[in-house]
Formats: structure tokens, sequence, C-alpha cells
């Protein structure tokens, strides 16, 4: 089977399900208006994914075309699987963070963002040691998921020792209103910290006045409760 993208939505629609469609519908956050829900299991949309990831990368934009959440999944899961891949070249890299960056409109939902922008956005930034102003473009987007994705981007770079800029926008970031925004803001702050604690305390002397309540428990996960309670106190 070719492996484009009218065969991973048919094989989709026979992994659907009632009982599956109401569940993710319970949890969805994305706009109602603007998705529609299959009800196919994450599990079996991973799996699919691997199994199409050679799909050609105009495909994968019909795929980001679809109006249902899976198909939308299935399309930045694919991303992620292939980028994975050494042998995959730079010119084809390049093609998968541009098709991100460009359908950016079409990933309206918190776990598109997590699901492939650390590899997809930020493994490329940084192995080609590429200018990292677009995070920082993204991060002052009127789009509430391009703000994330600037920051859940930054997750590649924690991953290879760079904290410098997690803490830069997590700082731009601090008076986002977007509840995924800071969760996103809380979480990755909070993975800088467990590699340079100093770094995190350092950030919350500064800013923990400032941050929001829920986003700072986040971040001071790892703390002792002494820290905690100092922080909180400031």
């Amino acid at each position: 089977m070719k492996p484009i993208a009218e065969n991973f939505i048919d094989r989709l629609k026979t992994n659907q399900s009632d009982k599956e469609r109401k569940k993710i519908r319970r949890y969805f956050k994305a706009d109602d208006s603007e998705n529609r829900v299959m009800g196919v299991r994450m599990k079996i949309i991973f799996d699919l994914a691997k199994e199409f990831k050679e799909m050609p990368v105009n495909e994968i934009a019909k795929l980001l075309d679809n109006p249902y959440y899976e198909a939308r999944m299935g399309a930045v899961s694919i991303m992620d699987f292939r980028v994975r891949k050494k042998s995959v070249p730079e010119e084809l890299r390049k093609q998968l963070f541009d098709l991100y960056l460009n359908r950016h409109d079409r990933l309206n939902s918190w776990d598109f963002m997590d699901r492939a922008a650390p590899r997809v956005i930020g493994m490329y930034l940084y192995d080609y040691k590429k200018p990292r102003d677009i995070l920082y473009t993204l991060a002052k987007s009127d789009n509430p998921w391009e703000r994330r994705t600037a920051i859940v981007s930054t997750a590649w770079f924690i991953k290879k020792g760079e904290l410098d800029d997690t803490f830069k926008l997590a700082e731009l970031l601090l008076d986002d209103e977007h509840e995924y925004v800071q969760k996103a803001i809380g979480t990755w702050v909070r993975h800088a910290g467990k590699q340079d604690e100093e770094r995190l305390l350092e950030f919350l002397e500064k800013h923990a006045p400032e941050i929001q309540r829920t986003t700072l428990t986040t971040m001071m996960e790892n703390l002792t409760k002494a820290q905690k309670e100092y922080y909180r106190n400031l």
C-alpha cells in the first residue's frame, strides 16, 4: 500500500468507534467548530504513523488539511517519526520544518505541539545550528498555539543541555493568559531546572511574584517544601 493520505484516512476509519469518539470529545481542548473526531485510539494513530512514515511531504500536507483531529495527529506523528531517522537529509527536514510552521493554522490543540515541535522544530534548529529567532517570533504571535510551539520546541535544547532559550522564552511569556501556554512554561522550566537547579532558583528569585500560581507550582515540583514555601511568599 502506498503511503498516501487517502490510504491513511481509510485505515483510521476502519479503527474508529463511538466509545472512543465520546472519550476523545470529552477531553478535547481545541475549538469544536473547527474539528471533527473519528474516535480512534492514540496508540493506533501512532502505530499507523510509524507504518506511513515515508509518506511524501505533499501527502502529509493533505492530512493537515483534513478536518478530523486524528488525521492531523497522524500528520504531526508522521513528521516526528520521519525526522528521528539519522539518515534523513537536511533538505527533507527543512521541508517538514517549513510545513509545520506554514500550516500552523491547522494545529489547534496542545498535543499537536507536544507531539512534533521538539524534533520537527527544535531538533532541526539545534542539529543544523540555525538561528533561533523564529521561536521568539512565534512567542509574540497572536496565535496561542504558535506561542506554545515556541516554548515546547526548546525541549530538544534542554535534552542537549542548552537552557538559555527555555528561560528567555518563559520570561517573555510569563504574563500569557492562555492556559496551555502557561502549562508549557511551567513544564519546560521545570525540566530545565532538573539540569540546572541554580538557574531555576535564580529565575524564581527574579520572577516568582509575577508567575501565575499554577505555573509556579509546576515549576517547583522538584524543589523542597521549604523552597516552595519561600518562593510562594516572595
